[in-house]
């Protein structure tokens, strides 16, 4: 996926109404962080997927993947790792959200 494609993708995820996230239920989310570029990202993302499926989770369904990629450029990695600590979680550490 092109950055422009990724950007506008995320200026639409960004434009949903607040009242519909509002009402859904929270649902767990993991970042997928590569150092490579998006265009090879099949290769990556398929066993991830497929590793998250044995796990009892379906993307979109009951959990949320975001996808970040560093285009080689690892300076990045500090700020996208302290965006990703500081968001809110929605379990604790020691807190059980009850899936596997």
């Amino acid at each position: 996926m092109k950055r422009r494609e990724f950007i506008a993708s995320l200026a639409g995820a960004a434009a949903w109404p607040l009242a519909v996230r509002a009402q859904q239920p929270a649902m767990p989310v993991v970042a997928f962080i590569n150092g490579g570029a998006a265009d090879a990202a099949d290769r990556t993302r398929a066993p991830f997927r497929k590793g998250l499926s044995e796990a009892g989770y379906a993307e979109g369904q009951n959990v949320s993947v975001e996808y970040h990629w560093l285009d080689g450029q690892y300076d990045r990695l500090p700020a996208l790792i302290a965006d990703l600590v500081g968001r809110r979680r929605s379990v604790r550490p020691g807190q059980s959200d009850g899936r596997p």
